[in-house]
């Protein structure tokens, strides 16, 4: 069990480094303790601005956040975090246990949401899970497994089908985030700190830019796509099975399929 447990702190040999932010010693050392075993790097800070001061001359992989905090909440800690790094993988562990609570952690940029008493091999996996899925590498000139898109970063360019497509400078910044983000739900608040910055955004505008690039870059169900409002919370972009188009038949069904808004 060892041996496989430490398979989870390392990525192509990288050792990964995680900050806990938790004040209760009895639950940083547990944490520290299942970490280690499991391979990674661990550094416990106790209050949020001390953490706040570490990240710029410190690089971490992830973050474990608590939310009730002397001084800054835990809350407070990762928006600011989030202005500065938007994909810093980023995991909350803390005794709050309503769904109001829940949607304020993942506005403020959370990746995950676990309440305690935690379990050791759920928090490994749910560490692993964002590892994986978030920007702790040097970003590369182009982004990967999101075919049929090819995107150049550099080049701020996105080919579908072997055509450019036409973007202005938010439908790019829009559709990669959205492209980084598969599976992910994003509130609306972070997609507009993210793409638009402090400027003040009206919700019709964000909504007519995600209408614009749903149809530009075809991420509809029948093109194996869904980019969906999540009612009160954001947007969420999956991928689906491909629908039959209006007027087709699904294999051995008799009964017509309606067609896809």
């Amino acid at each position: 069990m060892a041996n496989i447990l430490r398979l989870f702190g390392n990525y192509e040999g990288k050792r990964m480094r995680i900050a806990i932010l938790e004040d209760d010693p009895s639950q940083s050392e547990l944490l520290s303790h299942w970490l280690m075993s499991a391979g990674y790097e661990v550094r416990v800070f106790a209050q949020g601005e001390e953490l706040l001061t570490s990240l710029e001359p410190n690089r971490f992989d992830a973050l474990l956040v608590d939310w009730n905090l002397p001084g800054v909440s835990g809350v407070e800690v990762l928006e600011r975090v989030r202005r500065g790094n938007p994909w810093l993988p980023a995991i909350f562990c803390t005794a709050r246990s309503t769904e109001g609570d829940a949607v304020k952690a993942l506005r403020a940029g959370a990746d995950a949401y676990l309440r305690k008493p935690l379990r050791k091999l759920e928090l490994l996996e749910r560490v692993q899970s964002v590892l994986r899925r978030g920007r702790h590498f040097e970003e590369p000139n182009e982004l990967t497994g999101i075919e049929p898109f090819r995107v150049d970063l550099e080049r701020r360019t996105i080919v579908l089908d072997g055509s450019s497509l036409d973007l202005t400078v938010k439908d790019f910044d829009l559709a990669v985030l959205f492209l980084r983000n598969i599976d992910r739900l994003l509130p609306r608040e972070h997609i507009r700190g993210l793409v638009w910055g402090p400027a003040a955004v009206s919700s019709r505008t964000l909504d007519t830019h995600v209408s614009r690039i749903r149809e530009k870059l075809k991420l509809t169900p029948e093109h194996g796509w869904s980019l969906a409002a999540v009612y009160g919370h954001g947007y969420r972009l999956e991928r689906v099975e491909a629908r039959t188009l209006a007027g087709q038949k699904q294999p051995g069904k008799s009964r017509r399929q309606p067609a896809i808004a």
